[in-house]
């Protein structure tokens, strides 16, 4: 089972940070979807420190979602440092995670994110810095390299350990890569098998079997998921359940994903009010019907609505025209 420092999850499934995705509204589904850990969106030191108002409401943690993994970013020591102590000692995260893979010229320009991968003695130094400063337990979610003239994956993850780091995620891509081409399960393995600390393998992880798959090539402690779920929590239980089996759960009904993009979007408007919730459930109401019959034609629709009661009958009107339509013979 998946452990870190003295945190124990319950299964060896993990949500990915993504920015823009990963509040408290998506998380908490995540969690009663039955995921071992959650991760929150990054968060910049910076803004921390400022009491930037938007990004401190980014360090809120509902109970229920616990064990939680706070991320943070940044470029600079002292600041890095100051973030994660307020992380430590004013939030109930439980785990404190330093991003090291975020391939955004916006980050990596300000010597933050992906940016590290080319220094494995800076990792060193920022990440033992941080576990000094702080009780939480420390975490890195790193890729494996700048680009393939630079792969410094094993000498990063053995920085990390150095320096105290209790877990390290890997993502099987270089920063040069984005979110492009295949991801690099090999060098999963080998990171894995460099370390002591448990190892947390990312990328190219869209069904249940290539969780399994994952584990059982490079050996890894736990799977991270990302895009994947997107509008698709399903694929996070499917996953728990089919590693703890062998057994493949049936993909959801229409119904039961608009049941569910429903919740998520009342959760959003809990957290942000009603304007902000629905803007941005656009995106993931978008995500929720991909690959349903119709999709497009309700996709337009989705992106008039700036109401709550209108988006949900929207979503609901929707999935009771398609039952209602009959299924056409030889079809």
């Amino acid at each position: 089972m998946l452990k870190i420092g003295d945190i124990e999850m319950k299964n060896q499934v993990v949500l990915a940070p993504m920015a823009g995705v990963c509040n408290p509204a998506f998380r908490l589904i995540a969690k009663e979807f039955g995921t071992g850990l959650v991760c929150a969106e990054m968060v910049s030191d910076k803004a921390i420190l400022h009491k930037n108002q938007r990004s401190l409401k980014m360090l809120y943690v509902d109970d229920r979602e616990k064990p939680l993994s706070l991320q943070i970013f940044g470029g600079d020591k002292d600041t890095l440092v100051e973030a994660a102590k307020v992380v430590d000692k004013q939030t109930n995260a439980d785990i404190i995670d330093i991003n090291m893979g975020c391939p955004v010229p916006k980050i990596t320009s300000c010597d933050a994110g992906a940016r590290w991968l080319l220094n494995p003695d800076k990792i060193y130094e920022m990440v033992s810095y941080v576990v000094d400063a702080v009780d939480k337990p420390v975490t890195v979610k790193m890729r494996i390299g700048w680009d393939e003239e630079h792969i410094f994956a094993i000498e990063n993850a053995e920085a990390v350990e150095r320096a105290g780091g209790k877990a390290v995620a890997v993502h099987g891509r270089t920063r040069v890569q984005m979110y492009e081409g295949e991801a690099n399960w090999d060098i999963i393995r080998d990171v894995k098998n460099a370390v002591n600390i448990p190892v947390i393998g990312n990328g190219d992880i869209k069904t249940p079997e290539d969780a399994k798959r994952m584990i059982d090539t490079t050996g890894v402690d736990g799977v991270m998921i990302g895009r994947a779920a997107l509008g698709n929590p399903w694929m996070l239980y499917r996953t728990i359940h089919y590693l703890q089996t062998g057994e493949n759960k049936p993909e959801p009904s229409d119904k039961e994903k608009m049941d569910v993009c429903i919740l998520h979007m009342d959760r959003l408007v809990s957290l942000k009010g009603e304007v902000v919730a629905v803007r941005e459930m656009r995106k993931h109401a978008a995500w929720y019907i991909k690959g349903m019959k119709g999709s497009s034609t309700l996709r337009n629709a989705i992106n008039s609505v700036t109401k709550r009661d209108d988006m949900a009958a929207v979503l609901n009107d929707f999935v009771e025209n398609q039952q209602e339509t009959p299924a056409v013979a030889g079809r």
